[in-house]
């Protein structure tokens, strides 16, 4: 019988899906949380920085033991493992009393996590070679398209409900997640006998490999440029003349507006992406994100900052896929699961630093101005790519199709 790939490219797409549409309906909203019902009413900003980035700091650290326990069991019980967590631990974040409790909360979120990379990491070995690339960039706009639903729904339950219980309905949102994979995912071929590999010596493995590695920093900085302004986004909105009490709806607006111009700019990318090479597409993607990042010093209005949101993800929506088809393209088949496993390290490293020095930044500069010092970040990873093409170009060349579409968070 057919192995049933695309049963589990599908029923997984819906899995990532829920599970991204739970963290973006109640996450992006954290720095609210904490003023609204934690009491916190100094240094807002970096009390939020630290909520978000001490949660990828803890998933950094445990994720090359959750690794190994998937190369010995299989990705199956990863996704079961973290489907459930995760449903508890959001239930445990409408339970809080104190900043402090929702640190530790974090902490625990970032220990348990891990539905959307065993996913994606079943998907890449259970996917015959020559459609792995496609796969891909299909589970990669199941993160995308949760990012637009997340912010709508969270926004409207804690404007009219709570931000508690926001987080309530997160957790029975990521429980279907769970309950999808229980039900329908099928991991076949693995065989529990082979030995598990170590992490050094992966380690070693990539660091022979100098493209890969080089994307792999690339992937940190830009993961950490988007996660610099998520929790300066809602504080943002209110500087803007956003009402108090509208101040979540207006925030999941304008974070679903970066969402649909991704979705909606993944067919055109994809394209162009064929025809002049990934590593231009790349290009520019970073210095479209760099250019909207740095307009934002010219628009003051929340009609204006929606826009260039918007625009923003037009161009940015390009960054993720080429990124992805790239690390596809520079590692060998027998390698690329742990490949992916190495590139979200990276993504948790970049989400670990992005919203702590975000939070620490809001304190000494205006909010405008980081958005400024992020897309000069940007620019300047796109200058050093242009500036050392022939230390990317070097690429082992395999029969892998690249990804086609967009990315996830991480």
């Amino acid at each position: 019988m057919e192995f049933p790939w695309k049963r589990n490219l599908y029923v997984l797409w819906l899995g990532v899906f829920f599970c991204s549409t739970a963290y973006s309906m109640s996450i992006p909203f954290m720095s609210l949380f904490l003023a609204h019902d934690l009491g916190v009413t100094k240094n807002v900003a970096l009390w939020s920085g630290f909520a978000f980035g001490i949660t990828f700091l803890a998933g950094a650290l445990i994720s090359p033991y959750w690794g190994s326990l998937a190369d010995k069991y299989g990705r199956k019980p990863m996704l079961l493992r973290s489907g459930f967590a995760l449903c508890v631990v959001y239930i445990l974040n409408s339970l809080v009393q104190t900043p402090l409790q929702l640190i530790a909360v974090r902490i625990l979120s970032g220990l348990l996590a891990g539905y959307v990379p065993a996913a994606i990491a079943l998907v890449a070995t259970n996917t015959p070679e020559k459609r792995v690339g496609f796969s891909l960039g299909i589970m990669s706009t199941a993160g995308a398209a949760g990012g637009i639903i997340g912010p709508m729904i969270g926004g409207v339950v804690s404007k009219f409900l709570g931000y508690r219980e926001s987080f309530l309905m997160a957790g029975a949102v990521v429980f279907i997640s769970a309950m999808i994979a229980l039900v329908f995912v099928r991991e076949q071929n693995f065989d529990r006998t082979k030995e598990r590999s170590h992490v050094l010596d992966d380690l070693k493995q990539a660091k022979a490999n100098g493209p890969f590695m080089r994307y792999l920093g690339i992937v940190m900085i830009v993961t950490a440029s988007v996660m610099v302004l998520e929790p300066l986004l809602s504080l943002y909105v209110l500087d803007l003349g956003a009402a108090a009490s509208d101040a979540s709806l207006s925030s999941g607006i304008i974070f679903s507006a970066v969402g649909v111009a991704t979705v909606l700019a993944a067919p055109f990318w994809g394209k162009i992406g064929e025809k002049i090479g990934y590593q231009n597409t790349l290009l520019i993607g970073l210095l479209g994100g760099a250019l909207g990042n740095m307009l934002q010093l010219f628009f003051h209005s929340l009609a204006g900052f929606g826009i260039l949101r918007f625009i923003y993800g037009l161009f940015f929506a390009a960054v993720f896929p080429a990124l992805n088809a790239l690390i596809v393209k520079t590692t060998d088949p027998d390698f690329r699961g742990r490949a992916f496993s190495l590139n979200q390290s990276s993504s948790q490293l970049g989400n670990m630093a992005g919203p702590i020095a975000g939070g620490a930044l809001a304190g000494y500069v205006p909010i405008p101005a980081v958005f400024v010092l992020n897309g000069v970040l940007l620019a300047g990873v796109a200058v050093y790519m242009f500036t050392s093409r022939g230390r990317f170009s070097k690429i082992k060349r395999t029969s892998v199709e690249p990804a086609k579409s967009l990315s996830d968070r991480g």
